[in-house]
């Protein structure tokens, strides 16, 4: 016996004889509903109903795997025509299925995704806006560099813009090679100080909004990564559930997929970690360990992620146990860095000896 579910009902099936069946209500409402709760993984009445009691039972879904043991079964044979349910009926349940479905709470981790490529973008966006600060206020005050940077250089700038103000203002005993600069140049050049400020308090906030989210969303992998490196892994994935479906050698490439599709492309040396190089067992560790030490650490991540995902207990501190167990390991058995092999050319030699 095999369970079928199609979008007008449920049947069980022996071969290609129907021996029981459930069918949807023709009411295109009540089917959206039915079928926005199997997308999101839940178990009809329907079928809990037409499953009970039967003993070796087969499941057409893997959603269904609590039921019976899924397997693959051509089910072509059920057609909605059979039970009068018309293309009328399918359109109409499948627009108020895809309204029900978009008008759903937006996951946390959906909103965790959005969150890290906004922070990418401010981070750009600023980085340009310093080069050119730097750039232009440099040509009335080029030594400033030397002795602020980033948010201070811009906060200098934007309270005092005249290069004798902000000399006196750090107690420097400076005397500056710029030019002098007219004041509606230095106006303009203060206000693109200013916002470039705001953009350094708006990028602080979102981080402190990725890492609040990040945190409740999945302490295990906080434990074992920290969290703006978590939160970046969620992101490359596209939320928390894929990356716990994920297999651990794709973990471990995510973020290098550039490096990954040349060495298909051109075959150069594949990569060996993407974006958890940035873990610091892994980027500092030499080099011929890297690649072992990111492979356990991407291990360990898809169970935390899965632990995470399905609200299992907290096992952070077992995990990060367990991976600097294994980084010992390597160290120890990968002391020193392999021997290069030089491959010599057949045809060449074979030429000297003729």
């Amino acid at each position: 016996m095999i369970l079928v579910t199609k979008w007008f009902g449920v049947f069980l099936c022996d071969g290609e004889k129907i021996v029981k069946k459930a069918l949807m209500p023709k009411n295109p409402e009540q089917i959206a509903e039915k079928l926005a709760h199997i997308q999101r993984g839940g178990i009809l009445p329907e079928e809990t109903e037409l499953a009970a009691g039967i003993v070796k039972l087969k499941v057409a879904d893997r959603r269904q795997s609590s039921l019976g043991k899924p397997t693959m079964f051509d089910s072509s044979f059920i057609t909605p025509e059979q039970y009068g349910f018309t293309p009328d009926i399918m359109r109409e349940s499948m627009i108020r299925l895809g309204k029900l479905r978009t008008s759903e709470p937006v996951s946390r981790d959906r909103n965790l995704v959005q969150a890290i490529r906004n922070l990418d973008n401010i981070i750009e966006s600023a980085n340009l806006l310093n080069e050119r600060l730097h750039e232009w206020y440099g040509l009335h005050f080029p030594e400033l560099g030397d002795y602020a940077r980033d948010k201070r250089y811009s906060e200098l700038i934007a309270r005092y813009g005249k290069r004798d103000e902000i000399i006196e203002h750090l107690g420097l005993s400076i005397e500056s090679i710029g030019s002098d600069l007219d004041p509606n140049d230095l106006s303009e050049i203060m206000s693109l100080a200013e916002t470039l400020c705001r953009m350094y308090d708006d990028r602080d906030r979102t981080e402190g909004y990725i890492s609040e989210i990040v945190v409740e969303l999945s302490p295990n992998m906080c434990a074992l990564l920290g969290g703006p490196l978590a939160a970046r892994l969620i992101s490359l994935a596209g939320g928390l559930e894929r990356l716990s479906s994920l297999p651990s050698s794709t973990i471990q490439l995510l973020g290098a997929e550039k490096a990954m599709f040349r060495h298909l492309r051109s075959g150069k040396k594949p990569p060996k970690h993407g974006v958890i190089f940035q873990h610091p067992d892994v980027h500092r560790s030499p080099y011929w360990q890297r690649g072992n030490i990111a492979r356990a650490l991407a291990g360990k991540v898809l169970i935390a992620a899965k632990v995470d995902q399905y609200k299992g207990e907290y096992i952070g501190d077992r995990l990060v146990a367990e991976f600097a167990t294994r980084v010992e390991e390597v160290k120890r058995k990968y002391p020193e860095p392999p021997k290069k092999t030089v491959k010599k050319k057949q045809g060449k030699d074979r030429r000297r000896r003729r």
